[in-house]
């Protein structure tokens, strides 16, 4: 699957994926936390710092986690991974393009206001 028809794909079942009040409010918290994760990583490898990676790791994989648990609230789960390559680019994406595009477009907003 391209990336463009990957986006596509993520997009058009993310609003059935996330309606559960609990998982919108994980996602709103730990985000931002994965890109943090994901940011000090980088400035890790830029700076040579092993507790700056360490740290990065952490956050990341914390996010991964907590957001999986999340998802155990939904109605409708997520399609499941068919591989290690398409849990990596599904997961980014999700985190650096569909999800902050969910929340700019309103998405997040109505489904926390429509959640029981």
């Amino acid at each position: 699957m391209t990336l463009g028809a990957l986006l596509r794909w993520q997009w058009q079942g993310y609003a059935r994926a996330h309606q559960a009040r609990s998982n919108l409010l994980l996602h709103i918290v730990l985000v931002p936390f994965f890109l943090a994760g994901n940011l000090a990583l980088v400035l890790a490898v830029v700076r040579l710092s092993w507790w700056l990676a360490l740290a990065g790791i952490v956050a990341t994989a914390a996010s991964i986690a907590l957001q999986g648990r999340g998802h155990q609230a939904e109605v409708n789960a997520p399609e499941p991974f068919t591989g290690l390559g398409n849990a990596l680019s599904r997961i980014l994406l999700e985190q650096w393009v569909t999800f902050p595009r969910f929340v700019v477009s309103g998405g997040w907003l109505r489904a926390l206001r429509s959640a029981p």
